[in-house]
Order: structure tokens, then C-alpha cells, then sequence
């Protein structure tokens, strides 16, 4: 809220205050209007304006109507109550205006994590000191140890640990790499990095995130929808029951016209659906706030409300409860003399000899397992790729192919220890990659794709925050999906899916539990997360299309968030229904009593604006 606008409110409170103290002193009567006149004026600067203009459309809202009311009441020669309607009301559009303000604030103030300069590294290596928003894509720039990071890049010298949490909402630092993405206004740990600029400030990621949370604001939930019609009809309505009041009561009753008069306006006054129309939009947009301080982004409110009644979660396995990237689990090596007598960490060495030369998620895997166990790799010449089945290379003379089983023929023609030991970790579940030594198969080497850590803790999260079932749905062959769902505690699997059925499942899951909720990576299971009553995307910090795609994102890759923004949802939902009880019900109690003339205009006045005010603050629990 802009400090001038304060400014006015406390003049008019205090000019209000002495109108009212002369009035009870019995001082100048011109002196007393005029102190009223300064309250009411500097209390209207901003919704007057307002309602002008609504007039002006030959429309009919809240502004409109307190405006009315006053007038009415100033006719009525009771300056002080218009005064202080307009006082009040005037305070409750700046606390409106504060409540939103602190929500947006908690969002904008992302932008100040980036710097607003950068150190440029020029063709000479020379060091210089930019705004960031002049840096363009493929400029190198230089982190100093500590520093925030000013715009997205790609790290092309230097590791370091960064803190990422006021992106994806994880408090544990990430260990960043050459190749690897880092994002504008994470922290850099205690190492000095070289990156490449892959994205002007304009489109970094924390600037798609606010461009996201303002989009949201103006997607409305059901709820909101609502209260909208009702308002459309109700401001009309309100006007034509006060006109009915004030004409027809003194003619069917004894009252006198002023007295009825009075009635009226103290009807409009409680009558008047101010806290009925903020309670709604306060609090989501207080929900989506929160929501994109602990690293997801609810992308409008229909989606936070559908959030709260998902019944049912299905979850992808490959990249989203495991980490998508395969691990080397174990090595088994041929038996006997006439095979081979390899060890493990020869046959390692030979297969990364070959797969450093290609590009297969397996061959890097296993790559990575070799330089980590420090192996010295032999010289790989001819290297040729086998189409569907993996590469050959010559080796000191000997050739040798690595990829599927298939490449070493029919298993059932193995011998027994490779055939045993083959059929063994398949059935456990794991990949399988083939050492052929001349159409000998020599060694196996089985890789896994390891659950995330946090995936156990967050399906129990999810039971405890009361989704009744969650399923996960894969293209995995069964061995290995079920390794992952019994280390995870899911009960539900459905493996070797292809796109279609998995849409079936979705359909199948809505029928028997209610509302489902989809989470997967955003692109592979763009069918699913489309079919879903929300998708979900994981792990989208700077994935432009999964930002764009998915109705809810979770930035980082903390499956724990997800339960967060379940509970964070289902509470939003509860000060939405809280608010609406609130509003409605002085609206109900007050505005009748108020027609009969059982309750003043100044009670009716502080009765109404005091519920606009309580309906804010519920709100902003939100964003504890």
C-alpha cells in the first residue's frame, strides 16, 4: 500500500474524531462540517474514483453503494455516521489493498534475489562489472564464491554446492557441475564458477515464475466464479429492496419517511456484500502465494481448489519417484577357463572403454561407475554401433560388443552360471547390459534407477494428508516397477503402459476414488497429466514447457511438496468456506434487523466493515 494513501486514512480518522468531539461540545456548527467534510473526502480519494466510474458504466457495485449510504445518511442531517461509513470503508479498501499488497510483495520480492549486476568475462578473459539485464545468451560470466547467481546459465568451468531453495524450495544444497543448469537467485557455495547465459533476465526463471503467479491471479476458482454472479444480481438488487423501504414503509406502517429513511440506508450499509466479495480472492491469492514460496506454482485458483479435493494420485516412476538416472548395482563375470576369468572391474573397464563413445543414459552410467572406481580404460578402436542393440569395438585385438542381452544371442544358449545369474536380476528388477567377449557373453552388469529420497516420505505424506489411494503407472517391465513401489510403500502398480492405457487408468482411478491427480516430468506424460483433473509436473526449474503445460508445478524435485500443497490447498479451501460463513452471515443477521430498525446505521456501518476486515486477516494466515 502506497505510504500517501495511509497518510489520508489517518487524516481522515482524526478529522472524524474532532468533527464528532465538537459535535459533543456543542462547538461551531460550520467548524463541525467541515471537519467532517476533510474526514469524508480524505477517506474517499480512492474509492470514489472508483465508483464514478462504475456509474459511468451504467453499473451497480459495492462502491456505489456505500456511497449511497452515506449521501443518504448526510440528507438525514447524521454526518458524523456518513462520515464514518466512509471512514471505515475507505480503511477497509486500504487494508484490502495491504492484505493483497503483502501477498504480491511475497512473490515480487523473488526478484530481488538475482543481482542487478554481473562480471562479465570478455574474449581476453578480462573481468568487467554489467547490469545483468545487458548480458545476452552465450555471454560468459563469472560467480564469485557466496553470490547470487544473476541470470540462468550453464556451467562451463568450476563445481560448487548451490543453494537453490528460493526456486524449488529445498533447503538442501544441490552440487552443481560443468554441463550442468543453474538458475538466477540461487547461492552459490564456496567455489568461484564460469558459466554461459542461456536466457536474458526477462525470461529467466524467476521471472516466468512471477509472470506465472500474476497470470494465476486472474484465472478465478469456482468459488469465485460464484460469488460474482451473485453479486451481479445482488447489487441490484439491494438497490431496489432500499428504494422499497424508503418509499413504501412509511405508507404500510407509522413509521415517519425519515425514520424509514434511516432504515434504508442502515439496510444498504449491512447489506452491502463488500466481505463477501474480497474473502474468496484474498485468500487465493494468499494460497498461491504461499504455495510459490515453498516451490509450487498453482497456476489459478481453480486449480488450488481442485487441489483440495483430489482423491487419488498416479505417479510415473522413471524421473519422477526415481531419479531417472541408472546406477551400476552389481557385476556378475563368467565362470570357468573356457569362458572367461575376468574380474569385475576388468569387464567394467572394457564396457566403459567402448560406451565412453557413445550416448545411451545405461553407457553413461556405467562410464560414471568406472571413473569412480578409478579404473584406467583400454584403448577402444573400430567402434560401431549395433542398431537396437548396443556397439562393438575392437580391443588389444579381441572383439567385443556391450548393450542388451539379445546382442549375446539366445539367453537359453548361455551357460548356466550367465543364464542363472541373467534370469535372477531380471527377476529382481534390474537393466541388464552384456559383455561379449568373441560372441562369448563375458560379464553383466545390472543397473537400477534409485527412488528418490524423499519419494518414501512423501506417499506417506500423502496417505496422512487424506489421498486415499496412490497408484504408479509405468512403460517398466513389472520386476522393476515393483522393486521401487515395495522400497516406497505403494500398493498400487501398473506396468509395460503405453500412452493409451495409461489415459484408460486415469478414467478407471476417477470412477472408483473421485478426482485424480497426475504427476510425472510434463512432457512424456503430457497425455496423462491433460486427462487428469490436475496435472502435475516434477522438477521444472527452467523446463519452459513443463511450466506451461501443467496446472500445478513443483520447481524442485522434493516429492514432500506435494503433500504441502495437498494440506496447503485443503486450508485454503477452509478460510474460503470460513469467509464466506462470515460475510453471509452478518449479511443475513444484520441487514434484516437494520430494515426493521432494530440496529443503528453507526453499529450497521461497524458491524459490516468490521467483517471486511476479519475476512482479510483470515486470509493472510495463509501466508504463515
Amino acid at each position: 500500500m502506497r505510504h500517501d494513501e495511509i497518510v489520508l486514512i489517518a487524516i481522515s480518522g482524526i478529522t472524524l474524531l474532532a468533527g464528532w468531539l465538537t459535535y459533543i461540545l456543542g462547538g461551531p456548527w460550520g467548524l463541525r462540517i467541515a471537519l467532517l467534510a476533510i474526514s469524508a473526502f480524505s477517506a474517499s480519494t480512492r474509492t470514489f474514483p472508483q465508483a464514478i466510474s462504475i456509474l459511468r458504466r451504467y453499473r451497480l457495485d459495492v462502491d456505489v453503494l456505500m456511497f449511497a449510504a452515506a449521501i443518504g445518511a448526510a440528507a438525514l442531517g447524521a454526518y458524523e455516521e456518513g462520515a464514518f461509513l466512509l471512514f471505515l470503508f475507505g480503511a477497509g479498501s486500504a487494508g484490502e489493498h495491504l492484505a493483497l499488497g503483502r501477498a504480491r510483495k511475497a512473490i515480487e520480492s523473488l526478484t530481488r534475489l538475482a543481482p542487478d549486476t554481473a562480471i562479465r568475462l570478455d574474449q581476453s578473459g578480462a573481468e568487467s562489472t554489467v547490469k545483468a539485464e545487458r548480458l545476452i545468451v552465450g555471454d560468459r560470466i563469472v560467480i564469485r564464491p557466496f553470490d547470487r547467481v544473476p541470470v540462468d546459465a550453464r556451467l562451463i568451468d568450476g563445481s560448487s554446492e548451490l543453494d537453490q531453495s528460493s526456486i524449488t524450495g529445498e533447503s538442501v544444497p544441490v552440487s552443481k557441475s560443468i554441463g550442468d543448469e543453474i538458475f538466477s537467485g540461487t547461492l552459490n557455495g564456496q567455489n568461484r564458477l564460469v558459466a554461459e547465459v542461456l536466457r536474458p533476465v526477462s525470461e529467466s526463471t524467476i521471472a516466468r515464475i512471477i509472470k506465472l503467479v500474476a497470470e494465476a491471479e486472474q484465472q478465478k476458482s469456482k468459488t469465485q466464479h460464484f460469488t460474482d454472479r451473485i453479486e451481479r444480481y445482488y447489487v441490484p438488487a439491494v438497490f431496489v429492496i432500499t428504494i422499497l423501504l424508503i418509499g413504501l414503509v412509511p405508507y404500510l406502517t407509522t413509521i415517519t419517511w425519515g425514520k424509514s429513511f434511516y432504515n434504508a440506508m442502515a439496510f444498504l450499509t449491512a447489506a452491502s456484500p463488500c466481505a463477501l466479495a474480497i474473502g474468496t480472492p484474498a485468500a487465493v491469492l494468499c494460497g498461491v502465494a504461499r504455495a510459490a514460496r515453498i516451490g509450487v506454482l498453482i497456476k489459478g485458483g481453480a486449480h488450488l481448489e481442485s487441489l483440495a479435493g483430489i482423491k487419488a494420485v498416479a505417479m510415473d516412476k522413471t524421473g519422477t519417484l526415481t531419479t531417472g538416472r541408472p546406477t551400476v548395482e552389481r557385476i556378475i563375470v563368467a565362470m570357468g577357463t573356457d569362458e572367461s576369468t575376468a574380474p569385475e572391474n576388468s569387464a567394467l573397464a572394457i564396457a566403459a572403454a567402448i560406451e565412453q563413445h557413445g550416448n545411451h543414459p545405461l553407457g553413461a552410467a556405467i562410464v560414471s561407475a568406472a571413473k569412480t572406481r578409478g579404473l584406467t580404460f583400454p584403448e577402444a578402436r573400430d567402434v560401431a554401433q549395433q542398431a537396437g542393440l548396443g556397439m562393438t569395438a575392437t580391443i588389444d585385438g579381441k572383439q567385443y560388443k556391450v548393450g542388451k542381452p539379445s546382442i549375446a544371442g539366445p539367453v537359453d544358449q548361455w551357460s548356466s552360471h550367465m543364464r542363472q545369474s541373467h534370469d535372477a536380476m531380471v527377476a529382481a528388477g534390474s537393466t541388464l547390459v552384456v559383455v561379449v567377449d568373441s560372441d562369448v557373453p563375458v560379464a553383466l552388469i545390472a543397473l537400477v534407477d534409485q527412488p528418490r529420497d524423499t519419494a518414501k516420505a512423501a506417499i506417506a505424506a500423502l496417505y496422512d494428508a487424506g489421498v486415499n489411494e496412490v497408484a504408479m503407472l509405468t512403460g517398466d517391465n513389472a520386476a522393476a516397477a515393483r522393486k521401487v513401489a515395495e522400497a516406497l510403500g505403494i500398493r498400487s502398480v501398473h506396468t509395460n503402459l503405453l500412452p493409451e492405457q495409461k489415459l484408460a487408468l486415469i478414467d478407471d482411478m476417477t470412477t472408483r476414488y473421485g478426482p485424480v491427480a497426475m504427476i510425472g516430468d510434463g512432457v512424456n506424460d503430457a497425455p496423462a497429466l491433460a486427462k487428469a483433473q490436475i496435472g502435475i509436473a516434477i522438477g521444472a526449474a527452467g523446463t519452459q514447457v513443463a511450466m506451461e503445460t501443467a496446472d500445478v508445478v513443483l520447481m524442485g524435485h522434493d516429492l514432500t511438496r506435494l503433500a504441502d500443497a495437498f494440506l496447503l490447498a485443503k486450508r485454503a479451501r477452509q478460510i474460503v468456506i470460513q469467509n464466506l460463513i462470515i460475510a453471509l452471515g452478518v449479511i443475513c443477521i444484520v441487514a434484516p434487523f437494520a430494515a426493521m430498525g432494530e440496529t443503528s446505521l453507526g453499529l450497521a456501518v461497524l458491524l459490516h466493515e468490521g467483517s471486511t476486515v476479519v475476512v482479510v486477516l483470515n486470509a493472510l494466515r495463509l501466508l504463515r
